[in-house]
């Protein structure tokens, strides 16, 4: 996993002056925002962002997430809150499988989660207060609204999959629903995942804490979740990804956050050396997180060894990557991607948000390898914006990687991928999410109810 570098400085977020002085003389009340994540950096970088966002505002921010995370957010100034978590997760090979790998993630959530809950009912009852939660936490978020009802809570969503809709694309893992299937079979199919694959795993354990805090149970996760944030905030803009008519209400869309917590680290001596001393090689990555993917760097090594071009293989686990490598290809452990993707041909990589998003603001075609989670869906709009090229993980071999790769260098991939760039130019996501969550902080009464009575409930019925 990245480490930041000692003494690095976060990223300045900049907020009008005369705003500030407002916060600053009581004009305005400051507001206490609790900020909560679980999972990888790709999770952790988004609501970092927002945090330090909202510091930057004016405003007391307590940020809540994994605590092995701790490296990344010491020096940022941020009031930190280390919450429990398994590293042991990362070793379980079902945590990359298509329908078993919800319930890895979830059960590691679990401990922290109840450390939150005690968090916020330890915080003084006079205070202005909002949740902003990742939406794996928003069972507790409610929970803690049960005993602090004047409190808000906003659901921060990083990727499309997140939002359950029967509208296309609609993918079952790594299965594509034809657009043809109606709606009403694609409610049923909605209704048998929530059964098969999440309720069985979620429910019972949260239908029990509920009850103990007098609320009613959920009938299923996946039905109710949604509707329980006061405002949904998608971290993905709208040409990425359309509202469709079932996603949850209010919501507001904002762009990708893309932070780094160091980004004007320098790149490796050999690194340079290697950029410097042949064509613009291809990057394959397959998350930092991803602990079983010796068999793809094999396969991207014999790919590129065809093709006769040149490799970075990017992960922190240096016993994955072959142990002889030719001087055609070099291994890093961490590079950060705004610094090197404008100057290579490509980026291979499973799919996750994160990583998506830097490829499409530095204008790179990218073939995405999707294991499971979000990642389908992710490298389905990634082909469907044309800067692209999805396989499977689980029928990668060189051949296919070879056959892929090269349908990246067509000129209407490099067309579309600077369309695409030039979509970022003059973007502020981070003005978008403050701007909302300030005015979700001085609006009166339960939110989510107002919407439901005008929308009639939210998330495929």
């Amino acid at each position: 996993m990245a480490r930041p570098e000692d003494g690095a400085a976060p990223p300045v977020f900049r907020v009008e002056s005369s705003r500030v002085l407002a916060l600053e003389t009581g004009i305005l009340s400051p507001i206490h925002f609790v900020v909560v994540t679980i999972g990888s950096a790709g999770d952790l970088f988004p609501f970092m962002a927002m945090a330090l966002a909202l510091r930057a505002a004016g405003h007391r921010v307590s940020f809540l997430a994994p605590v092995q995370h701790a490296p990344f957010v010491e020096g940022s100034g941020l009031d930190f809150i280390g919450l429990p978590a398994d590293e042991a997760v990362l070793h379980d090979p079902d945590l990359w499988h298509p329908t078993r790998g919800f319930g890895v993630v979830w059960r590691a959530t679990r401990p922290g989660m109840a450390r939150f809950n005690a968090f916020v009912d330890a915080l003084p009852g006079d205070e202005r207060l909002v949740l902003l939660v990742h939406p794996l936490a928003l069972p507790e978020a409610d929970l803690c609204r049960a005993r602090r009802p004047d409190l808000k809570v906003a659901a921060a969503y990083l990727a499309p999959q997140n939002l359950p809709t029967v509208h296309d694309p609609l993918l079952v893992g790594p299965w594509r629903v034809p657009s043809w299937v109606p709606f009403s079979a694609r409610r049923a199919l909605w209704r048998w995942g929530a059964r098969t694959f999440i309720d069985p795993v979620a429910l019972p354990e949260v239908n029990a804490a509920r009850t103990a805090r007098g609320l009613p149970p959920m009938a299923s996760l996946l039905s109710d979740l949604f509707g329980l944030a006061d405002l949904s905030l998608t971290l993905f803009p709208e040409w990425f990804a359309p509202t469709p008519p079932d996603w949850p209400q209010p919501l507001a869309r904002a762009g990708f956050p893309l932070f780094d917590p160091k980004p004007d680290a320098p790149l490796a001596p050999e690194l340079l050396r290697f950029l410097d001393a042949g064509p613009a090689p291809v990057v394959f990555t397959h998350g930092t997180g991803n602990f079983q993917a010796s068999a793809y760097f094999r396969d991207a090594c014999a790919a590129v060894r065809q093709l006769g071009l040149r490799a970075i293989l990017l992960t922190p686990q240096r016993d994955q990557v072959p142990a002889d490598l030719p001087t055609s290809s070099l291994w890093q452990a961490y590079v950060p991607l705004r610094r090197l993707l404008p100057q290579v041909a490509a980026l291979a990589h499973h799919g996750g948000i994160g990583t998506t998003a830097e490829a499409l603001r530095a204008g790179t075609p990218q073939l995405v390898v999707p294991l499971a989670h979000d990642q389908f869906d992710n490298a389905a709009r990634v082909t469907s914006l044309g800067v692209g090229a999805s396989l499977r993980a689980d029928r990668v071999n060189a051949a296919r990687l070879a056959g892929k790769l090269t349908q990246l260098t067509d000129i209407a991939v490099a067309r579309q991928c600077a369309a695409v760039k030039a979509r970022f130019e003059g973007s502020d996501p981070m003005r978008t999410v403050v701007e909302r969550l300030e005015a979700l902080a001085g609006e009166g009464g339960h939110v989510v109810e107002q919407a439901r009575a005008t929308a009639g409930g939210n998330g495929p019925q």
